[in-house]
Order: structure tokens, then sequence, then C-alpha cells
């Protein structure tokens, strides 16, 4: 495990054992302090939140592995269980804000939390609350970056779709619409609690008018990552429906080429089956060769003119010839 804790407002970062983490929470007047905890291991046997002083019960959660999303305002302090992407994967970090500090945890490195760190010094967050959202904000921008990423692979994959068509390009556009799919299960729920949390809070006459502006500020963020990873959802729609066009249109292309040759063939197709009878009067009376000639060819032509002529006057010849085209 390992415990950084940052002094407020000076902004400082420190290495710190639990215990003198937990000193330091216990005197500081406004602290942040980050927990790692390594991505794999034995489960432990004492909660994260006893071995940093809080001892209420209802701190289990904190820095249990496999959470669903939280987002708590109880009484003077807040609970989060935020997820986030880091390196293509959705994981989380949990917070709990109090008015004198804030405490983040999450298992193996994380670099949201090392900008989160980096930011501090720079933006000089007011209080733990104005920390946290600043926290959320980062959050949510791992978000709106993995779904421009994504789309703007689904636009140029749609380009290359009319340029070459070939079957990779649909495993990889399941690949984007399943990715679109990952994002929106794993940020909505967090979304709708934290939407809900947030404006009961607001409404409460004790949220402070600064916090109110920091919180609406958060809302509109979190309705534009949202609407970016819905785009992303559409756009693998879209680009889904393109390419059934695309095969539609080749399958068609095919047809109408056999529709040609059938017009040509299907006369000959005929009288195969029809000098192929073994009846008497086919036997006994047409064993001429000039009778066979002048059915065979002349019916052959005639079926061929007849046939040719009716394309031409209902103009699906016309429409033919030009689909051909196309589809070269």
């Amino acid at each position: 495990m390992i415990v950084s804790v940052v002094s407020m407002p000076e902004g400082i970062v420190t290495r710190a054992t639990v215990s003198a983490a937990r000193e330091r929470m216990a005197a500081s007047r406004f602290l942040l302090v980050d927990v790692e905890l390594p991505r794999e291991g034995p489960p432990d046997t004492t909660p994260i939140a006893r071995e940093l002083g809080l001892e209420a019960e209802d701190l289990a959660w904190l820095g249990r592995e496999g959470e669903s999303a939280r987002a708590e305002f109880l009484g003077d302090n807040a609970r989060f269980v935020v997820p986030l992407v880091e390196d293509g994967r959705v994981t989380d970090v949990h917070a709990f804000v109090t008015g004198r500090y804030l405490v983040t945890i999450h298992r193996g490195p994380s670099g949201l939390i090392g900008g989160f760190f980096g930011r501090l010094p720079h933006e000089r967050p007011a209080d733990t609350t104005a920390a946290l959202f600043l926290l959320l904000e980062d959050a949510l921008e791992t978000f709106r970056r993995s779904a421009v990423e994504a789309l703007l692979q689904v636009e140029d994959l749609e380009d290359e779709m009319f340029e070459n068509r070939h079957p990779q390009q649909v495993y990889r556009l399941a690949r984007l619409r399943r990715r679109a799919a990952e994002l929106h299960h794993a940020l909505l729920p967090y979304l709708q609690a934290a939407d809900e949390t947030i404006t009961r809070r607001m409404m409460s006459g004790s949220f402070p008018e600064e916090r109110q502006r920091l919180a609406a500020s958060y809302q509109r963020a979190a309705r534009m990552v949202l609407a970016s990873i819905e785009s992303l959802q559409d756009a693998s729609r879209r680009t889904f429906a393109s390419y059934s066009s695309l095969v539609s249109g080749e399958q068609n292309g095919v047809i109408n080429r056999l529709a040609i040759v059938s017009t040509i063939f299907l006369p000959l197709t005929f009288l195969t089956g029809f000098f192929g009878m073994n009846f008497t009067y086919m036997t006994d009376e047409l064993e001429s060769r000039i009778v066979f000639w002048l059915l065979a060819v002349g019916l052959q032509a005639l079926v061929l003119f007849i046939a040719l002529y009716a394309l031409h006057r209902t103009r699906i010849w016309r429409k033919l010839r030009d689909d051909g085209r196309d589809d070269r």
C-alpha cells in the first residue's frame, strides 16, 4: 500500500506510512490523501477506513474491489465511487470527503490521480469540496477522450469502407461499437446517481453559492460527455447501416447480371427440354434436319427478340445497365 499526502494550500506532495497519514489527517485543517492499492493480491483483512482512522461502520465499501457506482452527500461528508478510463479499460476511484480532508483510493498506478495532484498547485482549490469537483471533472474527461478517439476511428473506418471494403472492417467496427456500449454502461448509472444527489443538494439552502456554481459546471460537463458517448453510438450504428447498404448494392448488381444471363440462356433451356421429350409426334414428325434448325434457331431468336424488346420498352434494360456501371 502506498499513501501520498498533499498539504493544501501549499500543495506539497509527500509519501507517508498509514500511521503518519492518520496522524496528519487528525491534525490538519485541509489535507488530501491518496492510497494506492496493488492491482492483484489477497483481500485485505482490515478495512482501509479503519487503517486510516476513519472508524465509521458505513465506510466498509471504501477501497473494496468490485464496488458499484456511488455518489452520496451525507451530512458534512461525501462518498463517491467514480468510474474512469485508464489505459483503455474502465476502472474506478473511491473518494471520501469531509471538511478537513479528501481521501482517494485506487488499485494500481493512476494517471488520473497523478494529473490531479499536478493541477493542485495551479488550481489551488478553496476547500476539499472544490478539490472533489476537480477530481470528478478529470474522471469525466477520461471518458470524453476515449469517446472522441473511438469516434474518429469510426469515421475513418466509414471512409475506408467506401474506398475499399473488406470483411476485417466489420470486426473492427464491432469492437468500436462494443467500446461505445462499455463506456455508456459504465458511466450512465454513475451520472444518474450523481445528478440526483447533486441536484438535491443544490436545492438545499445550506449549500453555499460557490459550491452550487461548481456543481452546475460539473453537471454541464457530465451532459457533454454523455452526449459524446451517444454520438459515438449513433456513428457506429450509422456505419453498420452503411456497410449493410454497400453489401446489398453489390448483391443487387450480381442479381442484375444473373438476370441478363438468364434472359439469354432461358430459351436454350426451353428448347433443350422441349426436344428432349420422348413423344411419338416428336420422334415421327419432327425428324427433318431443316425443321429442327428452324425451330431451334427460330424460336431462340424470336424469344430473345421479344425479351429484349420488352426490356427496352419498360426501361428495365437501361436500369440494369446503369446499375452495372455503378457497381464497377
